[in-house]
């Protein structure tokens, strides 16, 4: 509307000016090179308006000729650059289904059109990793890194073809290059906090930890939980000669997290040995509520050195009735009447689970008619029943089984992989028909404790590396292995195939270089 008032003002004002001139005649005598012309004021206006007119055709015909190589050459650039837009987007769709020869067809066409582009080393690396080609996609990975803005592209293709190729090292080291970044990226900061707690660098594995949450790679929860696996495993080391450091260390641990079982039995033991006992008792119990554990119950037995073991005995009773029903309190309670040799309360105890006995109440019946009677019979027999009984809950991580808590699982190298459970539930239905073999593997540990008097063969001193599992077990179970992904995954394809460089000035020499 506005353009209308102001197109009808603009030509009132012609119409007005005109009608002025007619109303206003007059006359124009102009003379030149001793000529003389004379001519009205409106065909002097006429000639002006003429001769200008004249002038705009003929400088946007100049203009027009001058133009002429930067248009043609943006023309151009654009027919390319939509060209090597289709080709990489049908490349990454191609890679996306999984067509490798179309990958690789789309990504000769793209490096021919734009070789230099961020999405065409990306596309010819993945159509590579398609292919197999790991030499090729390695390759333009390190173009990749080498440039500024693809360097963190570049680094993660890196990192993926070196755990391909198991070189944990190369791995290791890219990815601390990449988590120089600010902000790091989040497979950077995993990878490299992963790897220095595979490796035991418990104080680097705390400061990436920190890092990872600064930059809000790892939530609030999970940051609890694995720094206090973190201050546990610190603890632990710092037991033996520095108790007060342990100490500190074990208190914080629980304080992240309350329901973490090493951390609450060294916690325990540590102030019982210090004289805090209502404090100890504290951290043993609310742990115990959460997660009913033997090692919580022997720390909460043992809280006051010296007592007799009827006071253990007594105390165990107090823990075992905050989880009533509990197979664990019923089991601690067994555990410390025997020790008692009140023989009663551990028949009483065990009598609601020897209709379906697991390893370690056989056991238990069996020391208890041992000890009791002396009737060998009565406990080979319930021996027997231990080998082939179900077994109780377990340390348990991908399918390892160890008689003490770890904090990093030997297998994957993953932290807090260890959990407290029966040890066929971690097969679960993705086992297939993977064979269990734990009554073999129990008969060894189990003789040894149950046939004192007989004579066997001294037994080959364990490597250093078979020490640090101690009583591990296989449960027929392959090893886990994390296999890299066979193309870095894309979030999203970005619809720009990149930059859009200025035109050159000497648009004559970048137009005839189009055709060399």
């Amino acid at each position: 509307m506005i353009r209308v008032v102001i197109y009808l003002v603009a030509v009132g004002i012609l119409a007005f000016a005109a009608v002025w001139l007619a109303d206003r005649p007059g006359d124009v005598m102009i003379t030149w090179q001793n000529r003389r012309i004379e001519m009205s004021v409106m065909v002097l206006a006429v000639g002006i308006v003429m001769v200008a007119v004249l002038f705009a055709m003929f400088w946007n015909v100049v203009r027009a000729i001058m133009r002429a190589p930067d248009v043609l050459w943006l023309y151009l650039r654009t027919r390319r650059g939509v060209r090597g837009y289709l080709a990489v987007s049908r490349g990454l769709i191609a890679v996306g289904t999984g067509d490798a020869r179309a990958a690789r067809r789309f990504a000769d066409e793209a490096h021919r059109i734009a070789p230099t582009e961020p999405l065409t080393l990306l596309l010819s690396a993945q159509a590579s990793q398609l292919a197999g080609d790991r030499a090729s996609a390695e390759r333009t990975f390190q173009v990749m890194a080498s440039r500024q803005d693809t360097r963190l592209l570049g680094l993660h293709g890196l990192f993926i073809e070196a755990q391909r190729r198991d070189d944990m090292q190369a791995a290791r080291l890219y990815a601390e290059e990449a988590a120089k970044n600010a902000p790091a990226p989040a497979w950077a900061g995993q990878a490299v906090f992963d790897a220095r707690c595979a490796g035991g660098d418990w104080n680097g594995a705390l400061a990436q930890l920190d890092r990872n949450m600064k930059a809000g790679l790892v939530d609030r929860a999970a940051y609890q939980r694995q720094r206090a696996v973190l201050l546990t495993t610190r603890a632990q080391a710092a037991d033996v000669h520095d108790p007060a450091s342990a100490r500190a260390l074990a208190l914080e641990a629980v304080r992240l997290a309350p329901t973490l079982i090493p951390a609450a039995a060294l916690a325990g033991r540590l102030l019982g040995e210090l004289g805090d006992l209502r404090r100890a008792a504290r951290i043993v119990e609310a742990a115990w509520k959460a997660n009913p554990h033997p090692d919580l119950a022997d720390t909460y037995a043992h809280l006051r050195p010296g007592d007799s073991a009827r006071e253990r005995l007594a105390r165990v009773e107090t823990l075992a009735q905050m989880t009533p029903g509990d197979i664990e309190g019923a089991l601690a309670v067994a555990r410390a009447a025997v020790d008692a040799q009140e023989f009663a309360a551990a028949r009483a105890a065990l009598a609601p689970l020897l209709s379906a006995p697991t390893q370690r109440v056989a056991i238990l019946m069996a020391e208890l008619e041992e000890t009791e009677s002396g009737d060998l019979g009565r406990a080979r027999e319930w021996m027997s029943r231990a080998v082939h009984a179900r077994r109780d809950p377990a340390w348990t991580a991908d399918g390892l089984i160890s008689d003490r808590w770890m904090p990093v699982s030997p297998v994957s190298g993953r932290l807090d992989a260890f959990q407290w459970r029966d040890p066929l539930a971690a097969l679960g239905s993705s086992s297939g028909g993977a064979l269990v073999e734990v009554a073999e593997a129990n008969k060894e540990r189990l003789s040894e404790r149950f046939e004192p008097r007989l004579e066997r063969p001294a037994q080959a001193e364990r490597k250093p590396e078979e020490a640090a599992l101690v009583g591990e077990q296989r449960l027929g179970v392959r090893k886990p292995v994390t296999t890299p992904p066979a193309v870095i995954p894309l979030v999203q394809v970005p619809d720009d195939p990149g930059p859009e460089p200025q035109p050159p000035r000497d648009a004559w020499r970048r137009l005839r270089a189009m055709f060399r």
